[in-house]
């Protein structure tokens, strides 16, 4: 299939084809980030528009979305901020809508927002249990729901969910296990197995990303550089150091642009060896 036959960019824009230099690889396209305000979703903003894409940086924090496109205007790129609860259709289909009519027709999907807790299984409430499933399984379920109908009229386009290594091993960076967590993620795995089925026949290649560990403050009340958790993590990782969020975004670019044409329906883990011993 090339490029005329998936009717991508948007009408009057130029394709970017495989094997374009990196700041070409998006130029023409318009992304929209989930959980762009901070950590890997403000890294993968920032990387798609350094690649040429404008970036609808989708928070539920407003000055966090709002610093991301700063910090994307100040490197010469697009960027606009959008509000929404990846839990609320409501908010996600306004937050879509604004972002077409000031950036255009959205072919790139990036579902990055997600939560994590720490409370053990024995105390680990129902209310609790529903928060972190209904954010990061839900929310992409309904994110890429409210996305399709905008990329398959814009003729295809691809979507990469944020998954993690717990999708597969039950003990990962912090040496816990989240049930919840864990759960959630395991779901996000093969919610990107199906909709890069559903999706096929409206040319929209669905993949995911499984990070290790990496140096954000997502994972909440410890330090992942510490020497502690360095030691435990040493035994597992092949590259001797903490991922980076530019590692998770250089991986989630990789899987948006044409280079990988051929690929759909797949998880890539970005862990430094961890699922390899």
């Amino acid at each position: 299939m090339n490029e005329s036959d998936r009717g991508e960019p948007a009408p009057g824009t130029t394709a970017p084809g495989p094997g374009l230099p990196p700041e070409l690889r998006q130029r023409g396209r318009v992304a929209l980030v989930t959980g762009g305000g901070s950590g890997i979703g403000r890294a993968v903003s920032r990387r798609l528009a350094a690649e040429g894409a404008a970036v609808a940086v989708m928070d539920l924090d407003p000055e966090g979305a709002a610093a991301t496109v700063s910090v994307i205007e100040a490197e010469g790129g697009r960027a606009h901020a959008v509000i929404a609860d990846v839990r609320r259709r409501d908010q996600i289909r306004s937050a879509r809508d604004e972002a077409v009519e000031v950036l255009g027709p959205v072919t790139r999907l990036v579902n990055n927002a997600g939560l994590v807790t720490m409370t053990p299984f024995e105390e680990l409430s129902e209310e609790e249990w529903d928060l972190v499933v209904d954010v990061n399984l839900k929310g992409q379920f309904l994110v890429a729901q409210e996305m399709a109908p905008v990329m398959a009229a814009a003729g295809g386009g691809a979507v990469v969910n944020l998954s993690t290594i717990e999708a597969d091993v039950v003990v990962s960076s912090s040496g816990r296990c989240q049930v919840h967590y864990n759960a959630s993620k395991g779901g996000v795995k093969m919610l990107t197995k199906a909709l890069a089925v559903e999706l096929a026949r409206h040319s929209i290649r669905v993949n995911c990303v499984a990070p290790g560990p990496i140096g954000t403050n997502f994972v909440p009340g410890g330090d992942i550089r510490s020497p502690e958790a360095m030691e435990f993590m040493s035994r597992r990782l092949l590259v001797p150091r903490v991922g980076e969020p530019e590692d998770v975004a250089a991986a989630v670019a990789f899987l948006l642009s044409e280079d990988a044409s051929f690929i759909t329906g797949v998880q890539l883990p970005v862990d430094g060896g961890w699922m390899t011993r």
